[in-house]
């Protein structure tokens, strides 16, 4: 097979790709790409950067390789080649940024808003946000329940449902999990979800515009008001005066009010007036608070599917055992985690999560002590030390790795160690057959190009070699 325009035959290609990827991706992923040449229904893409090579395997191969053959049905395999001088200008390289350009957009206003009900905006419910996704714990078990009932029976005995929690609890998780949860029985429902921020711009505007009975029409029309953080009502005499209005409208009217805050109301008597608090203290009040240990587990187990990310047990419950603070910093952690994942071909371990915790620490002069990790002392990273990470990493002992079996869950791990020790340590092929039981040196040479050539088409492999070599030191 010859390529007789590879720009050609590669712009062709993208502009059938682009529809089927957001162009900001188009641009990220397939800049400073290029067709190499072709080999035997090969077809060989070069990437500018080791980070791309795994993200084209797992997200654009099987686009890419279905989309060429439409234009050459011979090629069966597209292969991917690092070639870092494609960054450079290099005229094999199509650019991407006059070849796509930004659709221009009418901008509009309040794109985070969405418009329930004739004259009435209100903020977009996360659709990831549900009640069969919150990870339910002893120190949330009343909230969720209570959120269950309420999206079941709307205007029923909860009502209104008062939550309240410190930041990044999960009380946003559960008020527009309820909002979710009731449009999915009754799509017609009109659900506001708003902030009592917004609600206060709301009544300015309306006041400024003398246009206060429309407010209150619009709002007083709704079947379930969500408003979250009610406590920034504080020092806000109109504000509260109207929502104590259209809060009494709604309950007699058997409408369902749903309000989070950071305090129980008894503890709010310095913020709101004493009868609007009264009202939320006869309805039912539930508090979420820090998960326990055990449950903090759950939750890093159940976000780490969701990424389609697995997650070694000793890693999961070292994250739960360092981050006490909030739900919040603990997906947070994990989202670091995700990304070193697909952009460092990094898996997560003990020693990495560590890194993200120094990071995040407040005092620049943390020790890693004091995340639970003792660094060793620095010192030149010996073979040995590479010996022990492979065995670490894929459980198998050192005399495994060293022998004579064949079998593939110890022929791999055999053949990634030399690999590292050529590639790294700097060791002839002949010190390093020495070493794994007086192997000739055409074996060695022969695992390390099956390693290297093995790396370019398998994303887990990959992950895996890049892991270890962090692990050990040899890569930066």
């Amino acid at each position: 097979m010859t390529i007789q325009s590879p720009k050609d035959f590669w712009l062709q290609t993208l502009q059938k790709i682009e529809p089927s990827v957001q162009r900001a991706m188009l641009i990220t992923w397939f800049k400073d790409t290029a067709i190499l040449g072709s080999e035997e229904g090969k077809l060989i893409v070069g990437l500018p950067l080791p980070m791309f090579l795994d993200w084209h395997l797992e997200h654009y191969a099987d686009l890419t390789l279905k989309i060429v053959q439409e234009f050459d049905p011979s090629i069966t395999q597209i292969v991917y080649k690092v070639d870092i001088s494609l960054q450079n200008g290099d005229p094999r390289v199509l650019d991407l940024l006059t070849l796509f350009p930004a659709k221009k957009q009418r901008k509009l206003p309040g794109k985070q808003e969405v418009r329930v009900a004739e004259g009435l905006t209100g903020k977009i419910l996360n659709p990831r946000y549900s009640l069969d996704s919150f990870v339910v714990g002893s120190s949330t078990r009343l909230a969720h329940a209570a959120s269950l009932a309420v999206a079941s029976q709307p205007g029923g005995k909860y009502n209104p449902l008062f939550i309240y929690g410190g930041v990044g609890l999960g009380k946003t998780h559960l008020l527009q999990g309820v909002g979710n949860e009731i449009l999915k029985g009754n799509p017609h429902a009109v659900v506001l979800y708003t902030t009592s921020e917004d609600f206060t711009n709301q009544v300015i505007e309306a006041i400024k515009s003398q246009k206060m009975e429309q407010l209150r029409r619009r709002y007083r029309q709704v079947d379930v008001l969500i408003i979250d953080d009610i406590q920034f009502f504080a020092s806000k005499e109109r504000t509260q005066e109207e929502f104590f209005h259209t809060f009494n409208t709604l309950l007699e009217g058997g409408k369902q009010v749903i309000i989070s805050s950071d305090r129980p109301p008894q503890e709010l008597h310095n913020v709101l007036h004493d009868r609007l608090r009264s009202r939320f203290e006869r309805g039912m009040i539930a508090d979420v608070q820090m998960p326990d240990y055990e449950t903090r587990v759950a939750i890093l187990t159940e976000r780490a599917q969701g990424y389609e990310i697995f997650l070694d047990r000793s890693v999961v419950e070292f994250i739960a055992e360092h981050v006490k603070d909030s739900v919040r910093t603990l997906e947070g952690i994990l989202m670091q985690a995700v990304a070193q994942y697909e952009l460092e071909h990094r898996m997560p371990t003990v020693r990495s999560i560590t890194e993200i915790l120094e990071k995040l620490s407040r005092d620049p002069h943390a020790k890693k002590e004091e995340v639970g990790f003792t660094a060793p002392p620095l010192r030149a990273v010996r073979f040995q030390d590479v010996l022990e990470g492979v065995s670490r990493y894929y459980a198998i002992s050192l005399q495994d790795i060293l022998g004579d079996s064949r079998v593939r869950e110890v022929m791999i791990p055999r053949q990634v160690a030399m690999y590292i020790g050529k590639t790294h340590m700097r060791m002839s092929l002949v010190k390093i057959g020495e070493l794994f039981s007086g192997r000739d040196h055409s074996t060695v040479l022969h695992a390390v190009r099956k390693i290297t050539e093995q790396m370019q088409g398998d994303a887990q492999l990959l992950r895996e070699v890049r892991t270890i070599e962090r692990e050990v030191g040899v890569q930066s």
